[in-house]
């Protein structure tokens, strides 16, 4: 034995525990790393969190949707049938379009203090029946009587080809033929824009057309979009023509007041 030499013994005795401390931290480490959450893990359950509250909302909307004027394919049928009993033209070019402005079946309607158009809609498309622009005459007049703010168009005609490319851009658009096709094609509807409209307007909106509905004047629809959808029908016309009522043809004019009765030849 080589004098000042360790012996093996004594190195293992002092190698062991160096062993053992190393073999420990490593154990802690991983039980650490095993208990906390990956941040992959934390984003994608923020991600999942969000979604979920999207689809909350979403479907919460649709919940409360609950309209007084719904549409129907039944609806869109009914509709199609009245056109085809007053024999009222769809528009199914631009030709037959241009035509019925030019001879007066359709009619411009133009922007007054009670009636605004949405600046998207061409010249061209600010047209309709006469008996519709009777119908916005009136309706925008007593609105605006009513809350001194105009209502605003944002459809009138449309052409069959025009309908068609909308439908493909616009899953809530009806069909440009078909029983079911479009009533912008005939020129009796309009859209009215119901953005910024407040409870108590679009209440009064809803009572107004009500009493036209019962009479088969108008038939309106209340679209998922921020639009209202109106029909209004030839029938809208007679409540020009309609004569007075007995109880008026029985009062005293101011000629019989005053002893002129059947003066006149």
């Amino acid at each position: 034995m080589i004098s000042g030499q360790p012996r093996a013994g004594g190195m293992w005795h002092s190698v062991t525990p160096m062993l053992a401390g190393l073999l420990l931290s490593v154990s802690s480490f991983a039980a650490v790393q095993s208990t906390q959450p990956s941040k992959a893990h934390h984003k994608t359950s923020k991600s999942s969190t969000a979604s979920n509250a999207a689809h909350s909302r979403h479907r919460s909307y649709y919940a409360k949707w609950s309209p007084m004027y719904p549409g129907s394919h039944d609806k869109l049928v009914e509709q199609n049938v009245e056109l085809d009993k007053s024999q009222v033209q769809r528009m199914n070019s631009e030709f037959e379009l241009v035509q019925s402005e030019m001879t007066n079946d359709l009619v411009p309607v133009s922007e007054t203090d009670s009636l605004k158009i949405a600046d998207n809609l061409t010249d061209t498309r600010r047209y309709c029946r006469p008996w519709t622009r009777d119908f916005l005459q009136d309706f925008s007049e007593a609105y605006f009587s009513e809350f001194h703010q105009p209502l605003q168009v944002n459809s009138l005609v449309r052409t069959a080809d025009q309908q068609a490319w909308l439908r493909r851009h616009n899953r809530f658009a009806a069909p440009a033929w078909g029983d079911t096709a479009s009533t912008h094609l005939a020129g009796v509807a309009v859209d009215l824009s119901r953005r910024g409209l407040s409870n108590t307007q679009y209440q009064w909106i809803r009572g107004y057309l009500q009493p036209l509905q019962q009479k088969g004047m108008v038939d309106p629809i209340e679209e998922r979009q921020p639009v209202l959808h109106i029909v209004v029908f030839e029938k809208y016309s007679d409540k020009y023509l309609q004569p007075r009522s007995n109880s008026e043809a029985s009062e005293a004019t101011e000629a019989d007041l005053l002893g002129f009765a059947g003066s006149q030849p």
